[in-house]
């Protein structure tokens, strides 16, 4: 009896193309768990007057989860330079009015949200939705006064999870 009962239960049904929960969508959709919970809180990212992207997002949004990818990739070019503070709008305390060096100061009622900030805490780039990396690069580019894409060379990542055939028999 309980095997019957155990097959007919159904399994939760959840992928990158609805809007149930089924985890953390970085470790989940992303693979990239080292973004959640993130390393500084937004006062202290401003006080050290670090570059910092600030995403708004919810575990269970179909949207959120198709954008947590293009995050992880903002991480892995401005990771080291730069502050990455995923915020679970969730986790956002409920007052009358919040301080600037607090993230529900910047949080406009919608996700996925973009924030940018540059080393002044000046906010280069606030939108929402599914923002283009590349406008989020061209918004970094700004504050590290890089070259603009078009003039600049192409970067590209190596690959550092490869299988080495050296090693196997």
């Amino acid at each position: 009896m309980t095997c019957i009962f155990l097959l007919a239960t159904p399994s939760a049904f959840a992928g990158i193309k609805d809007d149930r929960y089924d985890g953390n969508l970085f470790v989940v959709y992303a693979g990239n768990g080292s973004l959640v919970p993130p390393k500084v809180k937004l006062a202290q990212s401003l006080k050290e007057h670090k570059p910092t992207f600030l995403f708004f997002y919810v575990d269970d949004s179909k949207d959120c989860k198709q954008y947590a990818i293009v995050v992880s990739q903002v991480q892995a070019f401005y990771g080291k330079v730069a502050e990455i503070i995923p915020v679970d709008v969730d986790t956002i305390p409920v007052k009358a009015s919040y301080e600037p060096t607090e993230v529900g100061y910047y949080y406009t009622s919608g996700v996925p949200q973009v924030v940018v900030f540059d080393k002044s805490g000046k906010v280069v780039l606030n939108k929402k939705g599914q923002v283009p990396y590349e406008e989020i690069d061209d918004s970094f580019r700004n504050v590290f006064d890089l070259l603009p894409r078009e003039k600049a060379p192409v970067l590209k990542q190596r690959s550092f999870n490869e299988f080495s055939s050296e090693l196997s028999k």
